[in-house]
């Protein structure tokens, strides 16, 4: 058995035609237990009594849409499981939309119309590569840095247009061997 097909799914979207075919799309991995709802109050119901592994949920919904869904996750005082992966579906890519989602606590980002890979793609990235959360004054949730700097670090400064001036390197901030 794939470790999918052990997943409590929360698909979340106020148009059926897309629960449906999102839905079909999880099932032909094998994904059985897929909860569906119409809009994010709902899925805050479910939440509460399910225990629910990944939520899929729609950018535009009423009453409650799928960004104020997560903060609600993210930062509720009775939230389930404020670490639920979320991924954010939309037909609206525009990026102020896409930082909403993020700033929100959105874990992954998939736009409409949505294909088998891109669902999976994102599922992956959510399972078997799962960011750290962060917690700020003013934000919860997944890191929103895509990459780590500490892994491509390679000296005393951020970026690679720093200029570095120490015992290693010149003043024009070339690496001395």
């Amino acid at each position: 058995m794939s470790a999918l097909q052990t997943l409590n799914i929360l698909l979340v979207d106020d148009n059926q035609h897309m629960r449906a075919i999102t839905s079909a799309i999880l099932q032909s991995a094998g994904i059985r237990k897929i909860r569906e709802v119409s809009d994010g109050a709902m899925a805050l119901d479910v939440m509460r009594d399910h225990e629910i592994d990944l939520a899929i949920v729609d950018f535009n919904m009423f009453p409650l849409d799928g960004v104020e869904f997560t903060r609600l996750v993210r930062n509720s005082p009775d939230s389930a499981n404020p670490y639920l992966p979320i991924i954010m579906m939309t037909g609206h890519s525009e990026k102020h939309r896409v930082v909403e989602a993020r700033d929100a606590g959105v874990t992954e980002f998939v736009v409409k119309p949505i294909t088998a890979k891109a669902v999976f793609d994102r599922i992956q990235a959510v399972i078997l590569r799962p960011r750290p959360f962060v917690k700020t004054d003013g934000y919860f949730g997944p890191d929103r840095r895509r990459t780590s700097a500490a892994n491509h670090y390679q000296g005393p400064r951020r970026r690679a247009s720093d200029v570095a001036e120490d015992v290693s390197t010149g003043k024009d901030g070339v690496r001395n061997a």
